[in-house]
């Protein structure tokens, strides 16, 4: 399954090279026993942000589409640094999805699909999760969306 993952995300351009390092005082993944959790990633893109603005004003719910996909993107990259590369995955447990957008726009999920989706074209119904997509007036270093996540482990056999 995993070579699986990795032809997928090859397939699709994408490396899962070097998570990105915290902007402040916590941990950006964890592990408690077989759960991984994930802390809020940005759609960062050679280490910054590409797009700011709001949805339903300045950015298109394509563009931030595009960004939920890399926010999904660097929750793997996360992931696959404490489960050897994503051998280890179980399935995803819960993305929660936050994006700034005006107070009239009510299509967040719309915007979070994009990530959910990537999921499921690479883990198939392991992918299938748990998720919330909700509006917000800002995000750290301006960027349109942040999404957080768990995962599970696969047993340790003995």
């Amino acid at each position: 399954m995993t070579s699986d993952i990795y032809i997928k995300l090859n397939e699709m351009g994408i490396d899962l090279d070097k998570p990105a390092t915290p902007a402040g005082n916590y941990v950006p993944v964890l592990v408690i026993e077989d759960m991984i959790y994930v802390s809020g990633q940005l759609p960062l893109v050679n280490g910054a942000i590409e797009l700011t603005g709001q949805v339903g004003d300045s950015v298109t719910i394509e563009d931030a589409r595009e960004q939920a996909r890399q926010c999904a993107i660097a929750i793997l990259r996360q992931v696959a640094s404490v489960s050897d590369n994503l051998k280890n995955v179980e399935r995803v447990i819960k993305l929660g999805g936050f994006v700034v957008s005006t107070t009239d726009f009510t299509e967040q999920p719309k915007v979070i699909d994009a990530a959910s989706e990537l999921m499921v074209t690479l883990f198939g119904d392991n992918g299938r999760h748990t998720r919330f997509a909700v509006g917000v007036s800002s995000l750290p270093l301006g960027a349109v969306v942040e999404i957080d996540a768990i995962f599970q482990l696969k047993k340790k056999r003995l």
